[in-house]
């Protein structure tokens, strides 16, 4: 159903375009080859990935999707600036998109860069339902190329997203191929002494945590652009050329290592923004980031895109060569990481009884209020949280601990700081610095915690303490500027997506700050964010795993005073029970 809201809203962008291009997406049952195992899913236009969207900015677009299955559905269009009611969140934009019908989004183009397009109804994302846009700038790039390739990540499982769920809430180790063994037990006594091995595995048992919890689902084949590892994607290149990878991560849960082997990446832009060149050898792409990298192969010889998971229980892998046919050598994976006392927001000897939050703790929540269920989710045996044994500390001024790799968005001692199999350089947030300032540079009008908190034991994700559907709105006002703090109280990495506005992610660097959509945030660490409020309507705020999104940790955001008040209640009165 189309609404008579988009009109108003598109006021809000000047100059208002033409329409310049129309596309046609149908929403289909498709069959996925890992090669490892063939599945069914869903994908667009009759494969998974769906095809890749090219924009220009400065056009409008106009998008006519059609669902062929027989359940609501839905697209969003991850990291794009438009009007709430196209950005396909049901129950928050629009219904979702009903067996057999078609939806027509339109909206202008406002942006540039590296972007993605994913299903935001029940789990079809994790079954295949995404896709990569491309918008070309209305002026020259910074930074040149000769030619480009889009490099799509996913972490395919031979289960369903509704399994996986069902799965997890049972036991929430069901996927951990990465349990600590006897023979890791004795290494450990042999580096580290019998006793003080022993009140480590005391202390976890304690806290019920497992230090090898740093994936929730394992078992998966990492894929790039729809191909398996021994399917081999590959891209053809004439050496001396510079060729532009644009990577992204549409992986439901996995965060990837990422290098070429024999070969440097230069990261030109992160979350589709240009960023001040930084060389590296290696990088980590957090769920639903994307970052472009140029590379300069120098010589006719096969290279090896190597994507392997943070808890190193598997790999994606594709081929750069001046032909098809040919294979670089694959690495082998590194060893799998552990957590530490620090990935939980301590360090040995801590106790965490004292640690809990109440509710009455005092701070900004965002002048919230009462707030409907998201449609498509089913909350209804999810239950009280427990934090007695999570607590969180700001690492941002801490050193690193002795003998261990130091980032400052990680926690000191953490067991999994990045370090580049090579010896070289990794990237860092840090290292990320904006090409040219999107916003001037000024305080914050206020700031908003967001303690991001969950229950293992029961595979409860929640924000302060309180899952999705008992949650209140946070509420912004139209023109403010807003400091987001993130205190992530778990032993997970969390990436945290605000749809419809920037994040501007603070790494010390003043107006020189990067700007994303999708912000990291690791295990016993604090990060801040701050964002623009120009974009009146109602957004979605969450977790972008997509099991820990499910499971509570979510919030809607409402955008209020905007000067040309946008109609939200007729969105929430149209909301179906099952998009």
């Amino acid at each position: 159903m189309k609404m008579a809201l988009v009109a108003g809203f598109f006021s809000f962008f000047a100059p208002v375009l033409a329409i310049a291009a129309e596309y046609n997406l149908t929403v289909d049952r498709v069959e996925i080859d890992t090669g490892d195992f063939v599945k069914e899913g869903i994908g667009y236009n009759g494969a998974s990935p769906g095809p890749v969207m090219r924009f220009k900015e400065g056009e409008n677009v106009k998008i006519n999707v059609t669902n062929n299955l027989d359940e609501m559905t839905s697209i969003h269009w991850h990291g794009l600036i438009l009007p709430f009611t196209q950005d396909g969140v049901p129950g928050f934009s629009f219904p979702g998109i009903r067996p057999g019908e078609t939806f027509t989004y339109e909206f202008p183009i406002v942006q540039s860069g590296t972007y993605w397009y994913h299903s935001h109804s029940a789990f079809q994302e994790p079954d295949g339902a995404f896709g990569a846009i491309i918008i070309e700038p209305e002026g020259r790039e910074p930074f040149r190329y000769d030619r480009e390739y889009v490099v799509q990540l996913t972490d395919k499982h031979p289960h369903t997203g509704d399994r996986i769920m069902r799965n997890l809430k049972m036991m929430p180790d069901y996927y951990n191929r990465e349990q600590q063994t006897v023979p890791e037990f004795f290494s450990d006594v042999s580096e580290n002494g019998l006793m003080s091995t022993i009140r480590d595995r005391l202390d976890w048992g304690d806290m019920r945590m497992m230090k090898a919890d740093v994936e929730d689902v394992q078992g998966f084949t990492g894929m790039i652009n729809g191909k398996g590892p021994e399917q081999n994607w590959t891209g053809v290149f004439e050496p001396g050329e510079r060729v532009r990878l644009r990577f992204i991560n549409s992986s439901a849960m996995t965060y990837f290592d990422v290098r070429i082997p024999g070969m440097e990446m230069t990261v030109v832009q992160a979350d589709g923004n240009n960023v001040r060149p930084v060389t590296v050898d290696e990088f980590r792409i957090g769920v639903a980031e994307t970052y472009d990298v140029i590379v300069r192969p120098k010589d006719a010889q096969a290279y090896t895109i190597f994507a392997e998971s943070m808890g190193r229980s598997g790999y994606a892998r594709a081929t750069l060569a001046p032909e098809e046919g040919m294979h670089g050598p694959i690495p082998q994976m590194r060893e799998p990481a552990r957590l530490t006392m620090a990935d939980m927001g301590a360090m040995p000897g801590m106790d965490h009884g004292d640690m809990g939050h109440g509710a009455g703790d005092d701070m900004d929540h965002g002048n919230m209020s009462a707030q409907d269920d998201m449609s498509g989710m089913d909350h209804s045996s999810m239950d009280g949280m427990d934090h007695s044994t999570m607590g969180a500390m700001d690492h941002s001024s801490m050193g690193s601990a002795a003998g261990l790799p130091s980032d400052p968005f990680y926690a000191a001692g953490s067991g999994i700081t990045p370090v580049a199999a090579n010896g070289g350089k990794f990237l860092s947030y840090a290292d990320l610095k904006a090409q040219k300032p999107l916003y001037a540079d000024r305080e914050a009008t206020r700031e908003i915690e967001l303690r991001l908190t969950g229950n293992m034991e029961r595979y409860i994700w929640s924000i302060n303490g309180v899952k999705y559907e008992d949650a209140d709105p946070i509420r912004l006002q139209y023109g403010e500027r807003v400091r987001f703090k993130f205190v992530n109280e778990t032993m997970m990495t969390h990436p945290m997506h605000l749809h419809g506005m920037w994040s501007i992610l603070d790494v010390g660097a003043g107006e020189w700050d990067p700007i994303k959509h999708t912000v990291s945030v690791q295990p016993g660490t604090t990060v801040y964010m701050e964002t623009e409020v120009d974009a009146p309507g109602q957004w979605a705020f969450h977790c972008h795993l997509s099991y820990h999104a499910a499971a509570g940790m979510f919030r809607k955001v409402i955008v209020e005073g905007a000067p040309e008040p946008v109609q939200v209640e007729q969105v929430k009165t149209d909301v179906g029970g099952d998009a």
